[in-house]
């Protein structure tokens, strides 16, 4: 790993989507040392009261619509966009998503450097294969979320438009799946396994990807942004371990007692492990260890739910 993270204290970093999942640790952690400013919809007048609580400077905009950015500051040191929407409606989500990112990059185009968070559901499926950076694309989610595979892919087409018609070093960091003591994917099928509902999962099992614990995306963000560069760095981000859906699940029978009931589908999400080449060598490996940070997500959200 030959990269010097960028130090964030005191920089001005603006963050789009800081209501999400994944976006909530990432506040968390640059508000007591960055000049953070939250840009969002804020549909809910609470959230937007908490973030500001936090020290966060918040602004109303649409990223669909560059009108609503002006209030927005343009001379950021650092951008961060983990915002997304999947309406279901094509011409707002493409809008939203792609335009967006496009809005947004051009109203901070002085920025030292943009990290664009984008999803390994841009890859077409390939059964076991991990997929590497330069892996056909394809419409990966269409059975659940019928817009997101499609506008993840248009978002990082204009991305990598904007950065190099402006000189903006950008990183779009493909993230496999997020989780933490926030919630992620292995609750949910924690809370399934509780109420004993079936847990969809592709015939061409064990269906695997590649935890990513929000301290690791932590720690990971000062060395994404160094990597920017106005050619556009696309790196694939998820933890350094392969885990399928059936082991966590036996992991969390462990934990909890409760057994998961497996329905397989062919129209279930399939294996989408990541290669995971390009991002040691540019950011390292990751620290967390799956076991643990599940065993901490449950006993932080729910550990009624703990055997004794």
């Amino acid at each position: 790993m030959s990269l010097t993270p960028v130090d964030l204290s005191g920089s001005r970093v603006l963050i789009a989507g800081p209501g999400g999942q994944v976006a909530q640790p990432i506040v968390q952690a640059l508000a007591p040392i960055c000049e953070l400013t939250a840009v969002a919809r804020f549909s809910d007048e609470s959230q937007r009261q908490q973030l500001e609580k936090q020290g966060v400077h918040t602004v109303r905009g649409d990223l669909a619509d560059h009108q609503s950015l002006r209030d927005c500051p343009a001379d950021v040191d650092y951008v961060i966009n983990l915002a997304v929407v999947k309406s279901g409606n094509f011409d707002y989500d493409l809008r939203a998503n792609a335009e967006g990112i496009g809005n947004l990059m051009s109203h901070c185009r002085s920025a030292k450097a943009v990290l664009h968070f984008s999803s390994t559901a841009v890859y077409e499926y390939a059964g076991h294969e991990p997929r590497r950076e330069d892996a056909p694309l394809g419409d990966n989610h269409r059975s659940m979320f019928p817009t997101y595979s499609l506008s993840k892919i248009a978002a990082e087409s204009v991305c990598r438009f904007v950065a190099r018609q402006h000189g903006i070093p950008t990183t779009i960091a493909r993230l496999s799946v997020p989780y933490g003591n926030n919630g992620g994917w292995p609750f949910f099928h924690l809370l399934m396994m509780k109420e004993g509902m079936e847990i969809d999962i592709h015939p061409e099992g064990p269906n695997v990807y590649n935890l990513l614990h929000s301290s690791d995306y932590i720690d990971k963000l000062p060395y994404l942004l160094a990597a920017a560069d106005t050619d556009v760095c696309t790196v694939n981000f998820g933890g350094s371990q392969a885990v399928s859906i059936e082991e966590w699940c036996a992991y969390l029978t462990e934990l909890s007692g409760f057994q998961p009931r497996f329905k397989e589908n062919a129209s279930a999400f399939g294996s989408l492990q990541i290669d995971t080449e390009k991002m040691h060598s540019l950011i390292g490996p990751t620290q967390k260890d799956w076991r643990d940070g599940i065993r901490e997500m449950v006993e932080q959200l729910a550990p009624e739910l703990l055997k004794a």
